[in-house]
């Protein structure tokens, strides 16, 4: 369990023209390739493997873009952002999430009081936030992984059935008692808002930065399946059930990134609104067998441990990304741990394309 913290360990170099630049929400590795979203972008950037040329330990660049408009049929307009939130790496396949959430205009410091108060009030849905999607990684004639429409084995990019306003994740929560009404509030408002994802096969957990409930967190376990193209929800069981919910006591918190390690799940979690609180690193021991075993619709898992609590800014520094490093890329093959953070301040960037994540090792 990963409790020792290399602060600025890891230097990330991207292009004025970058898709993904200094927002970064999600992250995942194929061998020495780290690939990395944005939240306000509509696509995803590859970083190679380069020589540290300073006092960091790992250094990654020559970034390429692929755009999901290139990859999916998209539910929105390609210009529009996908507020991508959770990304892994399964089965030769790139996961990634949207929030799923509505946003709300926020006030601007030039505008009148009431042009502010009117922007306040204005709620708005991005088509591309409503994305679930699979994408092939294969590799070039120079070895190197890329994401494709459709492989060479026949593996397609498959997105979960719906359009610019709902799918089929969003239309079974609609009348839950306890997401159903939050639907309709923005994610930075306590809001529906999905900002962690991790694969365990056909199953997926969905972690929910918000609502929280009475202190409670959520994720929801759902199954998926390839159909005529697009990904189908999948009962979990005999029943017919479609998603499963698990309640976690993370101590107010919400979910910000998941992450399986062997038969653990580690959640990382933060305020659920626009806070400067705390950012923590949660263990859900033998998580992947309690989730094979389960057959309850909601559970509720107090037993959680602590492992390292992060840093955070007064508006800046919040820790969005955690990923496990390859064992090529681990000094002296110790279990290490890449962390990335959203709004990254001064010193934790260098230059106008340059910004640096933590390491988390083994003491």
């Amino acid at each position: 369990m990963p409790n020792k913290r290399s602060p600025n360990a890891v230097r990330l170099e991207f292009k004025p023209d970058s898709l993904v630049q200094t927002n970064l929400s999600g992250a995942a590795f194929s061998g020495e390739w780290l690939w990395v979203a944005g939240d306000e972008a509509c696509g995803i950037d590859r970083l190679r493997k380069l020589e540290p040329t300073g006092s960091e330990q790992l250094r990654f660049g020559e970034v390429r873009d692929f755009p999901l408009s290139g990859l999916l049929d998209l539910p929105g307009l390609p210009e529009e952002e996908a507020d991508l939130e959770g990304m892994a790496m399964a089965d030769g396949f790139l996961w990634v999430v949207g929030s799923h959430g509505l946003k709300r205009k926020n006030a601007k410091p030039e505008r009148s009081h009431a042009e502010n108060a009117k922007r306040l009030a204005k709620l708005s849905l991005d088509g591309n936030r409503r994305l679930l999607a699979c994408l092939p990684v294969e590799l070039d004639e120079d070895g190197a992984p890329c994401l494709v429409r459709k492989a060479r084995d026949g593996r397609h990019a498959l997105r979960l059935k719906g359009d610019a306003q709902a799918n089929q994740l969003t239309r079974e929560l609609a009348d839950d008692p306890h997401f159903g009404p939050y639907m309709a509030i923005p994610g930075k408002d306590n809001g529906f808002d999905i900002e962690g994802l991790a694969v365990d096969g056909s199953r997926l957990l969905l972690g929910l930065r918000g609502p929280v409930l009475r202190g409670w967190s959520a994720l929801l376990e759902i199954k998926v399946a390839a159909h005529a193209h697009e990904l189908r929800l999948q009962p979990l069981d005999d029943s017919g059930l479609l998603f499963r919910k698990h309640f976690l006591q993370l101590e107010g918190l919400g979910v910000r990134d998941l992450h399986f390690s062997g038969e653990d799940l580690y959640i990382l979690a933060g305020p659920t609104m626009v806070l400067n609180g705390e950012v923590r690193l949660f263990k859900w021991a033998g998580a992947r067998s309690a989730l094979a075993a389960n057959r309850e619709p909601a559970r509720f898992e107090t037993g959680l441990s602590e492992s390292v609590a992060l840093p955070h800014g007064r508006g800046c520094n919040r820790a969005e990304a955690i990923c496990s490093l390859p064992t090529e890329l681990s000094a002296g093959g110790k279990t290490s741990w890449l962390v990335l953070y959203d709004a990254p301040g001064p010193d934790r960037q260098q230059g106008e394309h340059a910004v640096f994540g933590d390491l988390l090792q083994q003491g």
